[in-house]
């Protein structure tokens, strides 16, 4: 059995900000499959889809009100079928988003438990608790959501009374599953397989570290720490080791459907845990097949720092027979351009120099790497949205604009000079759901596309060598001595990849050389090299 996802690359699909085909100002599944010719030629493995399901979009989908549905804003289960039947025929694979650790507020089984008694079989498939003090005023416990503010809301029971409380770890409109309850395995079981019916190749788990809390619910000693890092490090809260055997369930599912075609099904979560060992766990044989490795993305731009991730990520969790999955980007970041630079509207600076060269990097590791939409482009952080048109639930819970996610999730823009760029095919009286700024026209795609010094050429490029490369999921990794400043190793296939972060000395360009190749490292980095990689992050 080819195990695909080793080595996969795969594009992060936020539909919403994708392309529109309808001129609501929203993009739809037939945006992306409309698309699909352009991934396609960037030369990506698969495709990741972030939440379309029936939602009332408080959390832009990650508040589910129907797991196996297409919410009319994307389209329909008609048009889903349409867009992974294309993309098969273009050998691009599909994931899914699934969100097992909450819901939406308007999910029916959440309804039917607003409506039941205490102590119900409905309210058992949430986490309802009476409160603290002689009134039950008070929250069951003292935790904070990561979006801000408690991590509990007091219902009003049905005859009028303050009631119970019910557990929320992100906001009140996303209540938490209670995974201890069968009856919720048992659903998303179902879930699994209506979509594995419909043909998709996996799905991206959303906080796969989740579902199960401390069975006790006690306080927290740092009871402010989810949402002072917006991270899930409460340890009651997350992390808890009974979620160890739903990914084993769940693989065994995945493993069912590929017994019958020799096809796997990916399953990739989305962990944060406090170390790689513990990241490790996730991805032992039987449980996820991936996790995204969040270290690179949160180290700052330093060659000893990037070394010490790599490290600890190769060690750990390539010794389980998995691959690590890097990333850089993604829906809840900052861009990279931005995040690498100065902090200027227009990410000016160091940040364009530096995000080419750790795109390059991440393609050259041994793994899987997955791509957020945008970052093709070299798209900067859109950090001056007025406060009128932020959507984000941070913003709406917290009144702080730090952190809030709206600025990389504003539509991309694909041609011409002027909003939408574009980005929706209707009659253009709707605009974009979020503002695109006047720059954007110097980030279309026709003009990427058009110019082969673009970022786009140079991922492009990379994904090019890299499909070249048969031994690239083989997971081994040697570094070499380098100048101070110089990040710099030897894959097992004999590929050298180094990188400058800013102190080696630049190369001189040589006339006719493309941006990426195979060919010669300057011998003031890499003495007596032959074969390398060369990336300049300066």
């Amino acid at each position: 059995m080819h195990r695909w996802w080793r080595d996969a690359v795969i594009y992060q699909v936020y539909v919403r900000s994708f392309l529109d085909s309808t001129g609501d100002g929203i993009g739809d599944l037939a945006g992306v499959r409309a698309g699909l010719p352009y991934l396609k030629k960037l030369g990506v493995d698969g495709i990741w889809l972030s939440p379309f399901y029936p939602s009332p979009q408080h959390d832009h989908g990650y508040d589910v009100a129907d797991y196996c549905d297409v919410d009319p804003t994307f389209g329909d289960l008609a048009e889903f079928d349409h867009l992974t039947e294309a993309a098969h025929r273009l050998g691009i694979r599909v994931l899914l988003d699934i969100v097992p650790n909450h819901c939406s507020s308007d999910h029916p089984w959440f309804q039917a438990a607003l409506a039941a008694e205490p102590g119900s079989p409905e309210r058992a498939r949430f986490h309802f608790a009476d409160g603290r003090g002689p009134d039950g005023s008070e929250p069951p416990n003292n935790w904070h959501a990561m979006f801000g503010g408690p991590a509990w809301t007091r219902i009003t029971e049905t005859d009028g009374r303050p009631g119970q409380w019910y557990l929320h770890m992100f906001t009140p409109e996303q209540p938490d599953w209670n995974w201890r309850n069968p009856e919720t395995a048992a659903e998303f079981d179902r879930v699994l397989r209506f979509w594995l019916d419909r043909g998709v190749d996996g799905f991206r788990i959303d906080v796969a570290a989740g579902l199960f809390k401390h069975v006790d619910l006690p306080d927290s000693p740092d009871p402010e720490a989810d949402a002072r890092t917006r991270d899930s490090v409460n340890p009651l809260a997350w992390n808890q080791p009974e979620v160890h055997d739903v990914w084993r369930h769940w693989r065994a599912v995945c493993e069912e459907y590929a017994a019958r075609d020799g096809a796997e099904r990916l399953l990739v979560g989305e962990v944060s845990v406090p170390n790689a060992r513990e990241h490790a766990q996730y991805v032992r044989s039987d449980e996820l097949h991936q996790a995204f490795f969040f270290d690179l993305l949160s180290a700052p731009w330093d060659a000893d720092a990037f070394r010490k991730v790599i490290s600890e990520a190769m060690a750990d969790i390539a010794g389980t027979g998995s691959t690590v999955t890097w990333v850089l980007n993604n829906h809840d970041q900052v861009r990279t351009v931005t995040r690498y630079g100065e902090p200027t509207v227009e990410g000016s600076g160091l940040g364009p120099a530096r995000a080419r060269a750790a795109a390059l990097l991440m393609l050259a590791l041994p793994g899987a790497a997955y791509i957020y939409q945008g970052e093709e482009l070299g798209l900067p952080e859109v950090v001056d949205l007025p406060d009128d048109v932020l959507t984000d639930p941070i913003f709406r819970r917290t009144g702080s604009r730090a952190r809030v996610r709206d600025g990389c999730r504003v539509p991309l823009p694909w041609s011409g000079q002027a909003s939408p760029f574009g980005f929706t095919t209707g009659d253009g009286r709707a605009k974009p759901w979020l503002p695109q700024p006047e720059y954007f026209a110097e980030y279309a795609t026709d003009r990427a596309l058009a110019d082969t010094r673009s970022f786009w050429h140079l991922y492009r490029d990379g994904l090019q060598l890299r499909s070249s490369l048969a031994q690239l999921h083989d997971g081994r990794l040697t570094w070499l001595d380098t100048p101070p400043g110089v990040l710099a190793f030897v894959r097992g296939d004999g590929l050298v990849c180094a990188v400058n972060f800013g102190t080696a000395p630049t190369p001189a360009p040589v006339s006719g050389t493309p941006l990426l190749s195979s060919g010669p490292c300057p011998a003031d980095v890499l003495p007596g090299s032959t074969a390398a990689w060369w990336i300049n992050g300066l």
